[in-house]
């Protein structure tokens, strides 16, 4: 059986009922984004993975060759 992700929208958004915000649904495996006006379609990754790239772009070395 599939269980539907429960979606949560960003603090960032406002917090109107508007379709421009960035969302976010967690599974003990997985973590997904999508963006509101296109829920479609999501990002779906391992949590340390999304870690390793959210600290990648907090300390400005995403872009940098290794």
């Amino acid at each position: 059986m599939v269980v539907p992700l429960k979606w949560q929208k960003s603090s960032f958004s406002g917090g109107g009922e508007g379709n421009d915000c960035l969302e976010l649904a967690s599974t003990s495996t997985a973590l997904h984004l999508r963006e509101s006006d296109t829920p479609a379609i999501a990002l779906t990754s391992a949590p340390a993975s999304f870690i390793h790239f959210l600290a990648a772009i907090r300390t400005d070395t995403l872009n940098r060759q290794a």
